[in-house]
């Protein structure tokens, strides 16, 4: 099948990538020429494993192009993939501006019957307004589909793929059948393809977002209560998980959920509440205790340096919001290193991914290491945002020997206290 996508960010890279290595011809489109034209050179713009052998091999078999015309996409395309930023808005809205002028510019273009796809996360309700954006210009028959994407970043590719389930959203019989017959090879080994309506695919998405945040929340402030009455959250993690009505992913508690999604889209979520006369109090507390969460080692290191971090430096590891990934948005370790400038402090971070990203948000104002090692000598103390492999098994010895003090302030709960404790260190984490 032709298939053109619309954005190439995150999701609409994989997107595209994928669905041609299943042996479909994508056209990718954006609109910021330089990085098209590094993607034409063969070039991946953001880190995603795995992606980048999908990546070559589909352009050397011409199978994935790029291009900056909107109207080239339209007429090579099929299917039309809308994979658009939708930012929060100030009111905690997600702006649909980006995918309602393209919807609007689609309508002044297309010459034949397409299937116009919603990939992006977007509130309930959008798919009826692409529809009357792209109707008001346009003068063949098209339909509109809602088909959200549950990828997560670091496992992107994997769940493309090999998806758990994949919804379509529409009320078309035709565009139905060929959503069906494009997706028909993902799921060979009998996961399924829910139908529904379009605004119940709206939601689905949201929902199981908001519901994952949740149970993060969740866990965050069971391991905030362990603290104050001396229980250790790992043990009490493991005591929840083995529940199979509960389950043991997302219960491990840390400095908070960050990233593209969760923030986003529980907050969406919540104003979609509002502004249909619904109060998600659930969601109220979600925003609430992640946003302290974020900063849950800053008593910690304050008190450990007695209210006196003028002039300390404060080494830390991990700056992307979850490991397997450059993405630094809503990354909890950015909210640690801002307090702690403003604290005085001067901060020399490592990353295996997403030092450049954060180098153009801090410039100069934060110090960057070659590795994780460099970053420790001649700090005061270590902090660990982001659970990082490399990080799960370092020589203790070797951290010893470069901090002015034997201290780790650790936001994922990466090691055993008693194993760092025997080694000489004060180990400070989260719930223990």
């Amino acid at each position: 099948m032709k298939i053109a996508v619309i954005g190439t960010g995150y999701v609409g890279l994989v997107t595209g990538t994928c669905l041609a290595e299943t042996g479909n011809e994508v056209l990718c489109i954006d609109i910021n020429e330089e990085k098209v034209k590094q993607m034409q050179s063969g070039v991946v713009p953001i880190y995603e494993p795995h992606l980048e052998n999908l990546f070559e091999r589909n352009i050397e078999a011409n199978r994935l192009r790029f291009s900056t015309s909107l109207k080239e996409g339209l007429d090579y395309g099929d299917i039309i993939f809308l994979a658009l930023p939708t930012p929060e808005d100030e009111d905690g809205s997600a702006d649909l501006k980006y995918i309602l002028g393209v919807a609007d510019d689609i309508g002044k273009l297309i010459t034949s019957y397409k299937v116009i796809v919603d990939k992006s996360t977007v509130p309930v309700g959008t798919s009826d307004r692409v529809k009357e954006a792209i109707a008001k210009n346009a003068k063949v028959e098209f339909d509109v589909v809602s088909n959200p994407e549950f990828l997560r970043e670091g496992f992107a590719v994997d769940d493309f793929l090999k998806p758990e389930r994949i919804v379509v959203g529409s009320s078309s019989e035709k565009a139905t059948q060929l959503m069906e017959k494009l997706y028909k090879p993902f799921v060979r080994s009998g996961n399924p393809i829910i139908i529904m309506d379009e605004k119940s695919a709206e939601l689905t998405k949201y929902a199981a977002n908001a519901f994952l945040a949740t149970k993060i929340t969740f866990m965050n402030e069971i391991a905030n209560f362990c603290e104050k009455v001396g229980a250790d959250v790992d043990k009490v993690r493991i005591g929840m998980g083995t529940d199979s009505r509960i389950g043991k992913r997302f219960l491990f508690p840390g400095i908070g959920y960050g990233g593209s999604c969760f923030p986003k889209d529980v907050k969406a979520l919540h104003k979609s509440g509002k502004d249909h006369n619904y109060n998600f109090e659930i969601l109220d507390a979600v925003v609430n205790v992640n946003q302290e969460q974020k900063l849950k080692l800053i008593p910690k290191i304050k008190d450990y340096f007695n209210n006196n971090l003028k002039g300390k430096k404060i080494a830390v590891w991990g700056l992307a919001f979850k490991p397997e990934t450059d993405d630094i948005r809503e990354a909890p370790a950015l909210y640690t290193i801002d307090n702690l400038l403003q604290l005085g402090a001067h901060i020399t971070a490592f990353d295996p991914e997403a030092m450049p990203n954060v180098k153009r948000r801090y410039d100069d104002k934060i110090a960057f290491s070659k590795s994780m090692y460099e970053a420790l000598e001649g700090a005061d103390a270590l902090i660990i945002c982001t659970e990082w492999s490399i990080f799960r098994t370092p020589d203790f010895s070797k951290i010893k020997s470069l901090l002015n003090h034997p201290v780790i302030f650790d936001g994922r709960n990466l090691y055993d206290v008693n194993d760092v404790k025997n080694e000489g260190f004060t180990y400070l984490s989260i719930g223990r």
